[in-house]
């Protein structure tokens, strides 16, 4: 049985409070409950709606959202309604157990096109990831049914994914205008049918195999100072911009001697000769500029 575990996080609209879970709730689907009525199809948005400040749940894949009546604040209660909603699911209380009566948004996935033209980014309005993860052969996607599948087309080179989307590189035997419709099409059939995306079990499985087959894996608190600094330069500055066109970058290493930076490069990022060089010297000039004499140079290795 899963073990569930959240956190408070704000939201532009001061009355509206996201709990957001280590995993995900329900698949590939969204629930918004006026009122206990309406919610007879959740028996935990039933419980939510107990308390009086409760106006409207929304329930979708990895968080409970929650809309209050101004007659409270949320610093005096939002611990509470955490430790309820966390308490309920982990023993054994059902989130959504009649998906027909609930009211459920429609999946709508739209191509987008990336610098690297072997890549095709395919967005969805639905989260699909927790976190960025990149597959380079069927074997390498056992933890996931859709990348597996997409594997299946024999012009599918890699399949990279994060957030709510997909971004597929393809072999040059086919061009994109003849297999976008198909790809599409398959991936919006695929979330429709309710099947998983990712297996988070065998995700963190094949996770810690690879971290205890590779002895210089560290976590972010055990990089150096230098190390530390570059990760989150990366994340708040290169990042953004590279997830919109439907790529990543993983910080490699840090050598001290040489002040050399490498970086991993991933999805439509990767196997792009000119995405290459452009980040490359992008992320090199960002460092020198904001790391003075720590960064020489920077080596981008396509992942």
């Amino acid at each position: 049985m899963k073990s569930y575990s959240f956190e408070i996080q704000a939201t532009t609209n001061p009355s509206i409070l996201k709990f957001v879970a280590n995993d995900f709730l329900v698949n590939h689907q969204s629930f918004e409950f006026k009122n206990i009525e309406e919610a007879q199809a959740s028996p935990l948005a039933q419980k939510l709606f107990h308390f009086p400040f409760v106006k409207t749940v929304y329930i979708t894949q990895n968080l409970v959202a929650i809309e209050k009546y101004n007659i409270i604040e949320w610093e005096e209660v939002q611990n509470d309604v955490l430790h309820t909603i966390q308490d309920f699911i982990n023993n054994g209380g059902s989130i959504v157990q009649d998906t027909t009566k609930a009211k459920k948004t429609p999946v709508t996935v739209y191509a987008e096109s990336t610098p690297n033209p072997g890549v095709l980014k395919f967005v969805a309005n639905k989260k699909l990831v927790l976190q960025s993860v990149e597959f380079k052969s069927i074997e390498d996607a056992k933890a996931s049914p859709l990348a597996q599948k997409l594997f299946h087309f024999p012009f599918v080179k890699e399949v990279f994914m994060d957030s709510n989307y997909v971004s597929v590189q393809k072999y040059d035997i086919v061009e994109w205008e003849e297999v976008t419709t198909e790809v599409r099409e398959f991936i919006k059939n695929f979330i429709e049918s309710g099947e998983t995306v990712i297996d988070q079990k065998l995700m963190k499985d094949t996770a810690s195999e690879k971290t205890d087959a590779d002895s210089t894996s560290a976590s972010f608190e055990e990089l150096d100072d230098i190390s530390q600094q570059i990760v989150s330069i990366l994340d708040e500055y290169v990042k953004p911009a590279v997830a919109s066109d439907g790529g990543n970058i993983v910080f490699d290493s840090y050598n001290d001697e040489t002040k050399e930076v490498k970086v991993i490069l991933q999805g439509a990022c990767s196997g792009c000769p000119s995405s290459t060089m452009t980040l490359k010297n992008g992320i090199e000039t960002m460092l020198k500029d904001m790391l003075h004499g720590k960064v020489n140079h920077v080596v981008a290795i396509n992942g």
